[in-house]
């Protein structure tokens, strides 16, 4: 059996403790270091960088010094090889999401189950990702709330310009269409690439798409 060296990071010593409990039933986990600040974690593993193979972080997220989505920053750029497991009584649309993009992999309520905790430090350490439904459930409100108020941020005219482009319409047809220069046709795309965050047309007309501005 593989042993895996952990670390956990948590200012409430009552959690950790409880952490510690439950990891000490298992004998192929070994905690290398708890600490109570993101810092002097992040501090151990640019020391040890090249002597000490750790596994898996399992952080909170409010932390002193460095909070959890730095710490998860920092490890995913400078130690991409180490995992890391958020547990945390906070996990609003904007956390979740953060840590998402950052690339952590899991991310856990303080509240779950022992078996649930076990099971996703047990699929992390197996290569995959592991977030308990009520995070999904978070990330997938946020994203739909994002797209709402990306959608009202939008004019009725950007969505008709932003239509004729998924619809493949060039900036002359479009100006004739909607009886505009074609000058402020390219100012209405420059803008939407640019309000969108989109790169090309390309990426106009899957924001088309996803706001159900024109069938697929």
């Amino acid at each position: 059996m593989k042993n895996y060296k952990l670390i956990i990071a948590d200012d409430h010593k009552m959690f950790l403790d409880g952490l510690l409990s439950i990891l000490a039933s298992k004998k192929e986990y070994e905690i290398i270091l708890t600490a109570n600040s993101g810092k002097n974690v992040a501090k151990y593993l640019d020391i040890n960088n090249d002597n000490e193979s750790i596994d898996l972080v399992i952080t909170d997220v409010n932390m002193p010094d460095l909070n959890g989505i730095e710490l998860n920053r920092h490890i995913k750029n400078k130690h991409p090889k180490v995992k890391t497991l958020v547990v945390s009584m906070l996990h609003d649309a904007q956390t979740v999401q953060t840590l998402t993009q950052d690339n952590v992999d899991g991310y856990v309520p303080k509240n779950a189950e022992k078996a649930e905790l076990i099971h996703a430090i047990t699929t992390i350490l197996d290569g995959e990702k592991y977030f308990s439904q009520s995070i999904k459930d978070v990330y997938l409100k946020g994203m739909f709330s994002n797209e709402k108020s990306l959608h009202e941020s939008l004019s009725k005219r950007e969505k008709e310009v932003l239509k004729l482009i998924a619809q493949e319409y060039t900036t002359q047809e479009i100006a004739d269409k909607l009886f505009l220069s074609k000058h402020t046709i390219e100012s209405y795309r420059k803008n939407l690439i640019s309000k969108l965050e989109v790169r090309n047309l390309a990426g106009l007309t899957k924001h088309a798409l996803k706001l159900g501005l024109v069938d697929e």
